[in-house]
């Protein structure tokens, strides 16, 4: 009986696992399938699942339609930027607030954590308003400077509580050999933690590509827009190219694609923050 109830559970957990993969895989389908039609038959009724030609020129007309060689480029740099700063100075912040000692530390940590809880909003204004005062609108700089200041409260905490893991004999052996911490941190802590810091990699990646406010309240000239600011241009300016739009989206998508296959190895051991790999 006990045996029944364990496979029916099991049998449970797999449609239930198999229903939420399918949610997320048809709205994937049908992006593709549209990027593939005309626009009439996008919006045909009843739906079309299997396009009845499938136009490739599309994804060509995405770049004859608006320079999404110049958005990806844009793209590129400011991920770039974002990804190499937060992985440097959010390492650096986690290593001092977890292997260093000094007086406040916990309640710097406190702050920083708290600082999660304020929403994107509530900053966006006064940080608008900083960077204006300085004269840094229209340009990179405000995209890409705050991942060189910490990077983020939750990068911090997610490397913290990493590094928090690794015993302190390696601090004490390096000591007597006489490293000093920037040594330590470099040639010990940073490689003992490659994981972590692909996935920390990883969520900066996301973050910095997705991003659409940002861009949006930072960048005025067209040629500096990113992949992001290029969708919603076939919403307005072409407005009806929802073919093309479907399209550019499967293009954005891709790095994206490319950035998990490569670093998954690394996430999954990362995202568990067990401690030191042999």
């Amino acid at each position: 009986m006990g045996n029944i109830k364990r496979k029916v559970a099991k049998a449970l957990i797999y449609v239930a696992l198999g229903f939420g993969a399918l949610c997320c895989l048809v709205p994937l389908y049908w992006m593709i399938r549209s990027s593939l039609m005309n626009t009439v038959e996008v919006f045909m009724m009843p739906p079309r699942w299997i396009p009845s030609k499938f136009m490739w020129q599309n994804y060509k007309e995405v770049f004859d339609t608006l320079p999404f060689t110049t958005y990806f480029k844009n793209s590129f740099i400011i991920t770039g930027g974002c990804v190499l700063g937060t992985m440097l100075t959010s390492s650096i912040c986690a290593y001092g607030l977890s292997r260093i000692k000094w007086r406040g530390r916990n309640v710097v940590f406190a702050c920083i954590i708290s600082s999660m809880m304020l929403p994107f909003a509530v900053t966006l204004i006064p940080t608008f308003l900083m960077w204006r005062s300085i004269g840094i609108m229209d340009s990179f700089i405000p995209l890409i400077a705050p991942a060189w200041f910490g990077g983020g409260a939750f990068y911090i905490f997610l490397l913290r509580q990493f590094y928090m893991g690794i015993p302190r004999d390696f601090d004490e052996a390096a000591f007597l050999d006489g490293a000093n911490h920037i040594q330590i941190f470099f040639k010990i802590i940073m490689p003992i933690t490659k994981p972590a810091m692909a996935v920390v990699g990883m969520f900066a990646f996301l973050n910095s590509w997705n991003d659409f406010l940002g861009p949006l309240v930072y960048l005025n000239s067209e040629t500096k827009y990113t992949v992001a600011l290029g969708l919603q241009l076939f919403t307005g300016s072409y407005r009806g190219e929802w073919n093309l739009m479907m399209a550019a989206a499967c293009l954005v998508l891709i790095p994206v694609v490319v950035v998990f296959a490569f670093g998954q190895r690394y996430l999954i051991e990362g995202i568990t923050m067990s401690g030191v790999k042999g």
